[in-house]
């Protein structure tokens, strides 16, 4: 198999430009949804836009990973609960700032509104309704819930428009890829690499490498 058909293979297919991320967490307070989901799905849309963590992270965090009140303030991922590589650079724990600018996507005062107003006790920063911790699968039927009640369309790499269930939580973290290299300054793929923490930039350049030619 050539180079250019695994790089194909392995390119960013679908992803959302930062005004359809604001549709989502628009659709997350819509009057269809349960009042006390609202918060936290806005606060799910946001975590993944700003993290671009993988889905199976993100439902395994603990309230106690969270550090609101510190100076940037950041979230704090343990190696366990992150992907492990299939090679010797399995990958260690990180602290992740997050974003506080309110005119963009003012990831902690989401977290923190959705925390004033919790209703399930839990250890998991993402409880569902029927238990402690939401599922992947959980947090992608609310991703694409979110999509159909925003109409939101993802781009896709052929040049044409997808349906919003094509929108998924791995559609987010691509989606974090395309505003660092095309709405915010000097960021690479290095800095796309450093984010999304890739074993190697090699993955990043598979990836998103047509993004600098979009």
């Amino acid at each position: 198999m050539s180079t250019d058909t695994v790089n194909s293979h392995s390119r960013a297919k679908a992803w959302l430009k930062p005004h359809q991320v604001r549709d989502l967490r628009t659709a997350a307070q819509s009057d269809v949804f349960l009042s006390y989901l609202r918060d936290r799905n806005e606060a799910l849309i946001a975590m993944f836009f700003d993290t671009g963590l993988r889905v199976g992270e993100l439902v395994q965090l603990d309230l106690d990973y969270l550090h609101l009140d510190e100076d940037p303030a950041y979230i704090f991922i343990p190696a366990h609960i992150q992907k492990d590589y299939p090679t010797d650079r399995s990958p260690g724990p990180r602290e992740m700032n997050l974003a506080q600018d309110e005119s963009t996507y003012d990831t902690v005062s989401r977290l923190r509104s959705y925390l004033n107003n919790r209703w399930r006790e839990s250890d998991a920063l993402f409880p569902s309704r029927q238990a402690d911790r939401m599922t992947t699968e959980s947090v992608r039927r609310v991703v694409r819930s979110l999509a159909e009640e925003g109409d939101v369309r993802p781009f896709l790499i052929d040049g044409s428009r997808g349906d919003p269930k094509d929108v998924t939580p791995h559609t987010l973290r691509h989606s974090v890829a395309y505003r660092m290299l095309h709405e915010e300054e000097d960021y690479t793929l290095y800095d796309v690499r450093n984010r999304l923490r890739h074993a190697t930039i090699k993955t990043t350049e598979e990836r998103y490498d047509h993004f600098d030619r979009i």
